[in-house]
């Protein structure tokens, strides 16, 4: 569980910064172009966006709460705050995308705006600078194991999507606008229904995963397995009596209770138990606290690793 040093900015908090910013002027352009042309689908993504600038201000904080030390009131450090940061980004998701959805629909009863080029560039680029956004801030975000970071990396996806289908739809509108079609001018709205089914998925899917971290719910079974593998490579282990371990936000807690020889010192318990947090925490980086509970051993007992 390292902390960052004093007066260095992770990467983590750039990559926030750098999503804040990107959301921000992407907002801007969206809705700006999308009123004054009158593409409900691009104006329906820049409220997305507008939701995103808001859930990476709350993911920077969570973030920059989660890297704090541990202190007397919270003794196992503040990670979690990341992951209250997520599920928030994951109401604003959903917020978004019902918005998103009743705009739409209400578009398709009302005679459509005539299209223009300007918006289809406008969200031709929003897909590639999310795309390209969504690469960095993942690849950082699973390097240092911030949720927070995750969790905007997964909603500069949702808006590739948002993006993507908004290209598909203005496309549709120019097409129809050239060959006299009434029923390809309505893609525009068609395609913001489906960015709002597309954005409610995946802000149902970050919500979960959040809940399940606050739910204490325990690591993969696989990742368990391999903590008792390296467990039975410290030679004094004669049985592991439990294994447990939780995601607290941007690392995990074991918890593990063993038997070792009685006839042992304190001193020799001690240093087994500092064995164990070594071999554990050295095979996984993203292990930020072993606890280890040592119960006596002795030969008329089984030995189960």
């Amino acid at each position: 569980m390292s902390q960052e040093p004093a007066g260095k900015i992770s990467p983590a908090i750039w990559g926030a910064w750098v999503s804040l910013i990107s959301n921000l002027g992407l907002t801007i352009m969206k809705l700006g172009v999308g009123v004054l042309f009158g593409s409900q689908v691009l104006v329906a993504d820049g409220v997305h966006n507008a939701g995103d600038v808001i859930a990476s201000g709350a993911a920077l904080s969570s973030m920059r709460i989660s890297n704090r030390p541990a202190d007397e009131d919270h003794p196992y450090g503040h990670g979690k705050a990341e992951v209250l940061g997520a599920a928030f980004v994951a109401i604003i998701l959903a917020i978004a995308s019902l918005f998103m959805a009743y705009q739409s629909v209400e578009t398709l009863f009302r005679e459509p705006a005539a299209p223009h080029l300007l918006p289809l560039i406008a969200a031709a680029v929003s897909l590639i600078w999310k795309l390209l956004l969504y690469v960095y801030t993942i690849r950082i975000g699973r390097e240092s194991g911030s949720q927070g970071l995750i969790a905007t990396a997964n909603d500069h996806l949702a808006d590739v999507y948002a993006s993507g289908a908004a290209v598909l739809g203005i496309m549709l509108s120019l097409i129809g606008a050239q060959i006299h079609s009434p029923y390809f001018a309505y893609g525009d709205p068609i395609a913001g229904i489906i960015v709002s089914l597309l954005v409610m998925r995946m802000a149902y899917s970050m919500g979960r995963e959040s809940f399940d971290v606050l739910m204490e719910h325990s690591v993969d079974t696989d990742i368990l397995k391999d903590y008792a593998a390296l467990i039975r490579t410290v030679p004094e282990v004669k049985r592991i009596d439990r294994l447990r371990g939780r995601n607290h936000g941007h690392y995990i807690i074991v918890d593990i209770r063993v038997s070792i020889p009685g006839s042992l010192t304190i001193q020799e318990g001690h240093d087994i138990g500092r064995k164990i947090k070594k071999v554990i925490t050295g095979a996984h980086p993203d292990v930020g606290e072993v606890l280890v509970h040592l119960n006596p051993w002795y030969d008329s007992e089984p030995v189960r690793l």
